[in-house]
């Protein structure tokens, strides 16, 4: 039961600081951060729980090892939007 409650808490609560230090800034540090969090937070938790849940529900551990092609996928597109928020141009004022 913890490892289902780790799996999924610690992604809702980056979810959350995910908000938080996003709200009202520029488009280019929200990238930055939902980067940072994909990364970190959501990313390595996530494929975890929903490589257990995946593993009880066929009833086979073999089948836990589903994780292994979420967490990349999510990583590399964290990685993007990050790599996207660092290079991105900031917006000039237009008269």
């Amino acid at each position: 039961m913890l490892p289902f409650i780790i799996g999924f808490g610690v992604p809702i609560l980056g979810i959350v600081l995910g908000l938080h230090y996003s709200m009202e800034r520029t488009k280019k540090r929200k990238y930055i951060v939902w980067g940072i969090v994909l990364m970190f937070a959501i990313s390595p938790f996530l494929s975890f729980a929903i490589g257990l849940s995946y593993a009880v529900i066929a009833a086979n551990g073999w089948a836990a090892l589903i994780m292994l092609y979420i967490f990349p996928i999510i990583f590399i597109i964290g990685l993007g939007m990050l790599l996207v928020g660092i290079f991105k141009k900031e917006e000039s004022a237009k008269l």
